[in-house]
């Protein structure tokens, strides 16, 4: 094998040597109770956004053509960035292809070096996304990290560097995807004010779930205008991309300054037409987010119960934390034996000695699918 190709084949055996090389899952149309989608209001095959998809791509196309700067930039695009920021309670949204994107390239520009004129401080919750830590990467910010949802500890570490005249930042999910525990937002935007600070939430895995309409943990918010709000139409609203809501300042800059933007084609028509269905559904499915919350504090009591490890969860993400990587494979294997899908997630997603079944749970889930996967959990 050439030297070069080699390098990159003992990379995979050494990752395979300590059971975290990762795989392409195999495809089947049985019958299986699945856990590992983010599917979770099951908006991904409703017909609604299926005619809203067609009538976009027959008024526009199926491709973009071009990015949003050059030929790519259409009516509808900006009817749905107009429709977030006004349900997100923000002058202004712009809309990617994917949440990651998202996350990268705005990040990446807010912190730039030469537009602030000095280098940042960057307080972020350690256990953020890691398209947030490439975002803080590609502008080669250093982290300041607060233990887990520990805002005293972020508080003290703010106090502590009260005097430093360095822009600051903080970074954090609403909702985590990897522990389904949620942040105290008012209490993060109130930080933020105090010291000064731009605060850039993710609320990847809120959107869709939280707030009195379904528009996320920050809905309840009066966000303040150095409040960024970023969130996908890939989970909850069923789709793919991700927004940003901000001050027009904000959106303008990043739409001059984040390259992930500008050099990226428009997101398809087809795409975004049934994102924006998908959107104006959201407020009507109250029932629907009531019900996922309600099974899902069933099956956290009732793992609980038997003695799992379900960490700090309190959304429809759960976590069964099981400690190591051979451990979580063994029983995804053993659990998919049994017509049930779980996510196997291992280091360097999630910290070392923490691999953990991950579960994401929707309203297509019945209490009886539920059930039938506890008994499974039990006899592992």
């Amino acid at each position: 094998m050439n030297d070069l190709l080699q390098k990159y084949a003992e990379t995979l055996n050494a990752l395979a040597s300590k059971d975290l090389l990762r795989r392409l899952p195999e495809t089947t149309l049985e019958r299986r109770i699945d856990f590992s989608g983010n599917d979770y209001l099951g908006l991904a095959g409703r017909p609604e956004l299926v005619e809203a998809a067609q009538q976009a791509g027959s008024q526009y196309g199926a491709g973009s053509t071009g990015s949003r700067l050059l030929s790519g930039n259409t009516p509808l695009h900006e009817a749905f960035e107009a429709r977030i920021a006004q349900d997100k309670g923000s002058e202004a949204a712009l809309i990617f292809s994917s949440g990651y994107q998202a996350n990268a390239a705005c990040i990446a520009a807010l912190l730039d070096h030469q537009t602030l004129g000095a280098e940042p401080l960057v307080f972020a919750d350690r256990l953020n996304h890691a398209s947030m830590h490439l975002g803080c990467a590609l502008a080669e910010a250093r982290q300041v990290r607060y233990r887990h949802l520990d805002l005293a500890h972020l508080a003290e570490l703010l106090d502590k560097h009260r005097g430093d005249p360095r822009p600051k930042f903080i970074l954090s999910e609403t909702v985590f995807g990897m522990d389904g525990d949620q942040a105290d937002v008012l209490a993060l935007q109130n930080l933020a004010t105090a010291h000064g600070a731009l605060l850039y939430l993710d609320e990847a895995h809120a959107t869709g779930l939280f707030g009195p309409r379904g528009y996320g943990l920050t809905e309840a918010l009066e966000l303040t205008p150095h409040t960024v709000v970023m969130g996908t139409l890939s989970k909850a609203v069923g789709v793919s991309g991700g927004y940003i809501a901000c001050a027009r300042v904000l959106r303008d800059y990043i739409v001059n300054k984040a390259g992930g933007f500008i050099f990226s084609t428009a997101p398809s028509p087809l795409v975004v037409g049934a994102a924006l269905c998908s959107w104006e559904m959201l407020p009507g499915l109250a029932t629907e987010r009531a019900a996922l919350q309600a099974n899902a504090q069933w099956l956290r009591d009732t793992l609980q119960a038997a003695g799992h490890d379900i960490g700090n969860s309190t959304t429809h993400i759960l976590p069964i934390i099981l400690g190591e990587a051979d451990r979580t494979l063994a029983a995804r294997a053993a659990l998919a034996d049994q017509g049930i899908i779980v996510s196997a997630v291992r280091p360097p997603t999630v910290p070392q000695g923490t691999s953990r079944l991950r579960l994401g749970l929707s309203i297509s889930h019945s209490r009886e699918d539920l059930a039938f996967f506890a008994e499974a959990m039990n006899r592992l």
